[in-house]
């Protein structure tokens, strides 16, 4: 977070969980509400890293805790909602971030890839959403963000589980905002264009990168920074009226 970040005093104390918070776009989330002082617990599989990131923000006046899930297993995704819900005493709000966007062809999708794929990108961040459902609902207060994706409105090669999965995200947004919208709960979507992260580097040559820059509005490489901006703003109060939409970052890429 630059000197020059918002800070949302509505955001202080509030029980934040992230999925898929250990590395990335993820771990800008985790940062950013910890340095709002928010109560933030992340589940990822991703071990070393998580470990590395409680350590680098122990001196945070909430220190996020870490919790090893993986997402494709219900029953083990269902514990650890139950745990945070009891730990905390409720949810406040929830960052559906996880998500794998393995390249692949279509003669490379078997039935199982299928089912694995969608379960990593959409299946967990409708029971997240059901699981922190009953509490935002009895407080009539809530935010839930999910994480979309510019590919599939680009229509980019070799992703075409990825990105069915990523247009069920917006239609699922919109569905979810309706059904607890009368519970005060909020839905939201965010559509990232192309960040600058390790993963998404490994998929580019300079050249390439260079592409996408030229095809931006804005000549600059997004940060996962820039994402946890607008995802702090959607989980504050100042978007009280902000639900049911897609909310793009992509430096003007589409």
């Amino acid at each position: 977070m630059t000197p020059m970040s918002a800070i949302y005093p509505s955001l202080q104390g509030k029980r934040v969980v992230i999925t898929g918070g250990g590395s990335g776009i993820g771990a800008g989330l985790v940062e950013a509400f910890a340095r709002q002082k928010a109560k933030v617990v992340f589940l990822d599989i991703a071990v070393a890293e998580s470990e590395a990131l409680v350590k680098e923000l122990a001196g945070a006046d909430t220190p996020p805790r870490f919790i090893n899930c993986d997402l494709r297993d219900v029953k083990a995704l269902e514990a650890a909602f139950a745990g945070i819900e009891r730990d905390l005493g409720g949810v406040d709000v929830l960052v559906n971030n996880a998500g794998n966007d393995d390249r692949h062809g279509l003669d490379d999708v078997t039935a199982a890839y299928w089912d694995d794929r969608i379960a990593v990108n959409l299946r967990h961040m409708l029971l997240a959403a059901r699981a922190v459902a009953p509490s935002m609902r009895k407080q009539t207060s809530g935010a839930i963000i999910n994480f979309g994706s510019i590919s599939w409105h680009l229509g980019l090669p070799d992703l075409v589980v990825y990105e069915t999965a990523k247009a069920g995200i917006e239609g699922m947004t919109r569905a979810l905002a309706r059904e607890l919208g009368a519970d005060g709960v909020r839905v939201t979507c965010v559509v990232p264009g192309n960040v600058k992260t390790p993963r998404q580097m490994q998929w580019y040559t300079p050249d390439e990168e260079a592409e996408i820059v030229a095809a931006q509005c804005l000549k600059a490489r997004i940060e996962p920074e820039h994402v946890a901006a607008l995802v702090l703003f959607l989980a504050s109060d100042d978007a009280r009226m902000c639900t049911g939409h897609e909310y793009w970052i992509d430096a003007g890429w589409r």
